[in-house]
């Protein structure tokens, strides 16, 4: 067989590693350089140009056979179709098309189109094939990222809307979110019944019959209710009842007549007898106690009328939170003022370019004798006290200032969840990025302690509008509770970051490699991109490649450091 002369003299070549703490090198585009191999069946030969050497890393090893070729440089996931489209040039004796991912020694991959054309003999065999090669990522991606907003358009839940299965009522979340509307509206109240089987024969009662009670509690309630009032399952065996614009007095009334209703109502089969106990809390219009503080302490408030042996308890007036949170502000405030908070940031790196694309921005607080501290106890506590959205917006701000120095530098703000349901973050995200004329897809905001979100409709109007500008929407710790997936349908998420509890272990645990490819499954089913966590080693770097992960960050990758421009600039 005649071979062109840019047929390469080869020598056989050990697989390269990727060393500790180094990255391998970007692959450079071989676009507009002539790319070619060809096979011949004697011998089982095969070759390639220069340029298809440089896009892969290395030319083959002279005594690997063509499936050793096979195996080594196209994605696993496209062995059968490389081969179905050899075998179709081969048999059909005519030109096919396809388009296939390549493996660089690096790790990473690229796609190309691929023209395989028969080599035929004198006597009219076909001998071997020509391939001609093209890299087309550029394409490839465009049209993957295109696939996955469609995928992203089918898979977000339309609405928030979801009926408590059991009595066909609101969910705890979302009477919560239909309180805190009230709040803004006019004063009222909040009344928490408990309803159980009471008396004789109510210890033998079976889980059934709660069920029951529960669903005829409801529905004697719908009949009861005006219909400007709205109820929800807060609880196994609570219902709640929103008398928005109710006084005090009417309100008081209302409550009464349900409790007697309700000791009134008898389970149908088994006549067992019902015991009923509420709690009435009572608030003003933009009142201090949010929709969670109020039916903490409406529910608070029937168990003191059970203990007491009183249908009815009332609160006038809800435990006021300022004290608590008064002296706690101060402090926020002061070690914001005083610059105590300070930003680190860890890359991230994505596994098909093999480059760093993005960085996650860290808070840290300073301590005066030991430096830079984890915020965690701060960042609870925060929390805890309702304070924890000034924080989330020095940090949106500081993010906004470094994109706007940096443009093209892609950063992960964290946002705690209490915050993401905050009303008030939307208008200052908007205002932010007008004040410093940052490219909003520079930005993704990162939703953490998803368990936090105490108002999911302000949260999902506030992830419809970042995405509306531009920005990016992520969930962390994907995979530490079911709330996580519940997500997936409530918030057009780009990203999810899997648990690094999932993966530190990983190449040792079984159980943990199961876990991480069904959370990718389900993540590029729903048009999600992932990133996995505390990656440290190279055992794990090449599995999570295995497994489809789109990101990684750890220690492997690099650790957190103070932020700087310049440092960031060369990502």
């Amino acid at each position: 067989m005649t071979v062109p002369e840019e047929r390469e003299r080869w020598s056989p070549a050990s697989p390269t590693a990727l060393p500790e703490q180094a990255l391998p090198e970007p692959r450079q585009s071989a676009e507009d350089r002539a790319a070619w191999f060809t096979y011949t069946a004697t011998g089982d030969q095969i070759v390639w140009s220069a340029a298809l050497s440089a896009m892969l890393g290395r030319p083959p090893a002279e005594k690997e056979m063509t499936r050793q070729i096979l195996a080594r440089y196209v994605h696993r996931d496209d062995h059968a179709k490389a081969l179905g489209a050899i075998t179709g040039s081969w048999t059909s004796r005519n030109t096919v098309h396809t388009t296939v991912r390549l493996m660089r020694t690096d790790g990473g991959w690229f796609d190309v189109d691929c023209r395989l054309e028969p080599m035929m003999s004198s006597d009219g065999t076909v001998r071997g094939i020509r391939g001609t090669v093209l890299d087309v990522s550029a394409r490839e991606r465009a049209r993957r990222e295109n696939a996955r907003l469609t995928r992203r358009g089918e898979t977000v839940q339309a609405s928030l809307v979801e009926p408590d299965p059991g009595t066909g009522l609101l969910t705890r979340a979302r009477f919560a979110d239909e309180i805190d509307r009230a709040l803004r509206g006019a004063a009222g109240a909040v009344l928490v019944l408990r309803v159980q089987v009471d008396g004789e024969g109510a210890e033998g009662v079976r889980p059934e019959h709660n069920a029951e009670l529960l669903r005829g509690a409801a529905r004697l309630l719908e009949d009861q209710v005006r219909p400007e009032h709205l109820l929800g399952r807060v609880g196994p065996t609570e219902i709640g009842v929103l008398l928005a614009g109710a006084g005090w007095n009417a309100a008081h009334e209302h409550a009464r007549q349900l409790v007697d209703a309700l000791r009134a109502f008898r389970l149908e089969q088994d006549c067992l007898t019902v015991g009923a106990w509420g709690g009435l809390v009572r608030f003003e219009q933009d009142a201090e106690a949010g929709s969670h503080g109020l039916l903490i302490d409406a529910e608070q408030a029937w168990r003191q009328s059970r203990e007491l042996g009183r249908p009815l308890t009332l609160v006038a007036h809800p435990v006021p939170v300022r004290d608590r949170q008064g002296s706690y502000r101060s402090r926020v405030a002061d070690a914001l003022g005083t610059d105590r908070f300070t930003l680190y940031s860890q890359p991230i790196l994505e596994l098909q370019s093999n480059k760093v694309t993005r960085h996650e921005l860290l808070l840290r607080v300073i301590d005066e004798a030991d430096g830079p501290q984890s915020p965690i106890q701060v960042l609870d506590t925060a929390e805890r006290l309702d304070a924890i959205f000034d924080i989330d917006l020095w940090v949106v701000e500081r993010a906004m200032r470094l994109a706007a120095d940096e443009p093209g530098l892609c950063l992960q703000v964290n946002l705690s969840g209490r915050s993401v349901g905050d009303p008030r973050l939307t208008t200052e995200v908007e205002k932010l990025l007008e004040r410093y004329r940052v490219d909003p897809a520079q930005l993704t905001f990162e939703i953490t302690e998803t368990a936090l979100i105490g108002n999911l409709s302000e949260a999902r109007r506030f992830a419809d509008r970042v995405r509306d500008l531009g920005c990016g929407l992520a969930l962390d710790d994907f995979g530490s509770g079911y709330a996580s997936f519940r997500y997936l349908r409530i918030f057009p998420i780009d990203l999810v970051k899997i648990d690094g509890e999932y993966v530190v272990d990983l190449v040792d645990n079984p159980q943990d490699q199961v876990l991480v490819r069904a959370l990718v499954q389900v993540c590029q089913a729903y048009g999600i991109h992932t990133v996995a966590e505390f990656v440290q080693d190279e055992p794990t770097l090449r599995m999570l490649r295995e497994l489809g992960v789109d990101y990684v960050q750890g220690y492997l990758i690099g650790r957190p450091s103070p932020v700087s421009p310049l440092r960031l600039r060369g990502a």
